[in-house]
């Protein structure tokens, strides 16, 4: 109960910048121009100021990492299998792949920061840097159908990845951060959780468009995302001997709602993105019932 207590202003905001979408006709330009924001400024420099602060434990973030790794492996497995299970068209199957195991960072740093404030959000930062070139390439693999050149490049200009190996660099060199650009990351870090999250509900499309076998493999994509890869994180976590802050962080990734960078990614490559944007709300709105739910049981 006190888990689900303290992430409940963290879904409100969710909810408020649905809510706020639609009360205020706010249209797609402000939201594309506050997410460019949330994106490319504030939440680089919340990652930035959490690694640059916090002391990492990397005999524990190793096997962090793995099992970050892990889960995302098996839910890809279980992802691809819709192919299979369900009579989707090739094209329809490689845009809902990824919905399987692709993670909302945003929603993750702002758990994290709940959890176990600045050590937290270092620690899924880290995470969350280091998973998200496999699960981009496994995505666009999936959904090529030439050279996957473009995806080296988007990586290579991830802010996220860029923020993380940057703070990554300034903690392991041990170079001290002077007062004033602390004080000024922390300002931007303060108002990144809050406008990320709202952006998040502003991107969320309730209806959806199913044909043959869509409601279907759309009910096995959201059960692999939100109960198979968290039950693997969990597995895996206790194998490897993680514990406290690492085991808490593996889980609270591994149960968070699809990014909406996979309807982006989809729309680009000509895929089926109607069905993609209605997994991406649908796994972010029962997350506020499933993520809770994992984070009470550890």
């Amino acid at each position: 109960m006190d888990t689900a207590l303290a992430l409940l202003p963290d879904f409100a905001l969710i909810l408020l910048g649905l809510a706020l979408r639609r009360a205020m006709h706010l249209d797609d330009h402000f939201w594309a121009g506050l997410e460019k924001l949330v994106y490319f400024v504030l939440f680089p420099a919340l990652l930035f100021n959490a690694l640059v602060r916090t002391a990492i434990d990397w005999q524990a973030a190793l096997p962090l990492l793995a099992t970050g790794a892990g889960a995302m492996a098996v839910a890809m497995i279980f992802g691809a299998a819709a192919r299979w299970l369900f009579p989707l068209t090739p094209l329809s199957s490689a845009s809902q792949f990824q919905c399987a195991f692709r993670f909302n960072s945003y929603i993750g740093l702002a758990v994290a920061g709940n959890l176990h404030g600045a050590a937290g959000i270092a620690a899924m930062g880290l995470l969350t840097g280091a998973m998200v070139p496999p699960a981009n390439v496994a995505a666009v693999w999936m959904l090529a159908r030439h050279g996957s050149s473009g995806v080296w490049r988007e990586l290579a200009r991830n802010p996220l990845i860029l923020a993380t190996l940057a703070g990554l660099t300034w903690n392991l060199a041990g170079w001290p951060m002077p007062v004033p650009a602390l004080k000024f990351l922390g300002r931007l870090a303060e108002a990144s959780i809050a406008l990320g999250l709202l952006t998040v509900g502003a991107a969320l499309k309730i209806r959806g468009a199913f044909g043959s076998g869509g409601r279907g493999a759309a009910a096995w994509l959201m059960m692999v995302k939100l109960l198979v890869m968290p039950a693997a994180a969990l597995l895996i976590a206790r194998a490897l001997g993680l514990s406290g802050l690492y085991f808490d962080i593996a889980v609270a990734f591994a149960a968070l709602p699809t990014a909406s960078s996979a309807y982006i990614l989809t729309q680009r490559m000509g895929g089926d993105g109607a069905r993609v944007a209605w997994l991406i709300s649908a796994t972010t709105l029962a997350a506020m019932l499933t993520l809770p739910a994992w984070l009470a049981a550890l």
